[in-house]
Order: structure tokens, then C-alpha cells, then sequence
């Protein structure tokens, strides 16, 4: 299943970059943002205190219409928990610690722009992540086995464009990811899912 919807994605972010150099209503974009992300059981009755990273973001865009556009991205995505604990395995005592697990993020969304201008977008779909990376900060310990290599979850935004010029402009988002899968190898116990929201900013190019 997960070999058939990351075929799936890259098939999608194919067509696009396809039918937009045919059709040339194309924009790209770069974006910085803040993330507050943390982890959760299957009824997000239990969560964790958030750790505090941000993300770097490429993202394409093909208009359908004035409307409605499928909108592609690519984030370094800093993901994790604050004031978790491990066991310090010299001592065998317990210590409070930050999670930093990290993500190259792979959201497909489809993306309706809204509002008398068109200046505001509202975008929703599926996302993929895949492992980069996952310590400790207190003891630094490589933590990456413990992790399963993707996650896969639902993505959605809100957001503001700012016409610079016909062909660029600047934009401020809210965007959020909700995980539907157990982000640990061996899970005994509950579901555990990586959540995400984000402050972001940036530019698009139209091409």
C-alpha cells in the first residue's frame, strides 16, 4: 500500500509538471516556516508538549481554472516533541528530553482560491513523509530504528497572496498535517501520530 500511493503521488506531481508546461498556467514557490508539532494517541486524548522547529518548502501549482488548482509540495520538515523521556542507559536513570524527528514531506493537495480576487486559497489532500533522521537532544542518541521510514497523514492550509508584480507574489499560510498512521516500528500499545501545524511565508513565481 505504501509502494502503490507514493507510485500514486510521484505519478501525480508527473502529470502536473506535464500538462503545465502545455497549458502555462503554472506557479512555483518557495516558503520558510515556523512548525509546532507534536505526537498524539489514535483519540488525541493524550498528546505531548509541542517542540518548536521550522520547515523549508518548495511547492508547483497547475491551474485548472481560476478557481481550482492542484497544488504539489516539498518540505524539510522538522517534526517531534518537546519534554518527552528517555532512559540513559549508563545510569538506567529516566531524563527529560526534546524529540527531534525529521521528515522530507511530500503533501498532494487540491487547492481552491477564493474570495473576489482570488487572492485567498484554501488546499486540502494527502501527504507522505519520509525518515530523514530522529534523536534525542539531552543524550543525543541516534533514535532512527525505532522510527518506521514513512508517515502518512491528511495536509490542509489557509492562505494570503500578495501580488508583487504579474508574475510574483508573496504569501503568508497557516498549514496543518494530521498523521493516520503509527509513526514507532514496534507499537505495543496505543496509536501514536506525528501532529503538525505551521506559520509560513514566502514567494511564488508564475510561469
Amino acid at each position: 500500500m505504501k509502494k502503490m500511493m507514493l507510485t500514486a503521488i510521484i505519478a501525480v506531481i508527473t502529470m502536473v509538471n506535464v500538462n503545465a508546461q502545455d497549458q502555462g498556467d503554472y506557479e512555483m514557490g518557495l516558503g520558510l516556516g515556523l512548525n509546532f508539532s507534536n505526537v498524539s494517541d489514535l483519540d488525541s486524548e493524550n498528546s505531548t508538549d509541542s517542540r518548536i522547529s521550522f520547515n523549508i518548502n518548495a511547492s508547483t501549482e497547475y491551474y485548472f481554472s481560476d478557481r481550482w488548482g492542484i497544488k504539489a509540495k516539498l518540505i524539510y520538515d522538522q517534526k517531534g516533541w518537546a519534554n518527552g523521556f528517555i532512559l540513559d542507559t549508563d545510569t538506567f536513570d529516566s531524563v527529560t528530553t526534546d524529540f527531534k524527528v525529521n521528515y522530507l514531506t511530500i503533501p498532494v493537495m487540491a487547492n481552491w482560491h477564493f474570495g473576489s480576487t482570488r487572492k485567498w486559497y484554501l488546499n486540502f489532500g494527502p501527504y507522505i513523509g519520509i525518515l530523514l533522521n530522529a534523536e534525542d537532544t539531552e543524550l543525543g542518541m541516534d533514535l532512527k530504528e525505532g522510527f518506521k521510514s514513512t508517515d502518512f497523514g491528511f495536509a490542509f492550509g489557509i492562505g494570503y497572496k500578495f501580488p508583487i508584480n504579474d508574475a510574483t507574489k508573496l504569501f503568508v499560510e497557516y498549514e496543518g498535517q494530521s498523521g493516520l498512521s503509527d509513526i514507532f516500528e514496534d507499537n505495543q500499545g496505543e496509536t501514536i501520530r506525528n501532529g503538525r501545524s505551521s506559520f509560513n511565508l514566502g514567494v511564488v513565481f508564475a510561469l
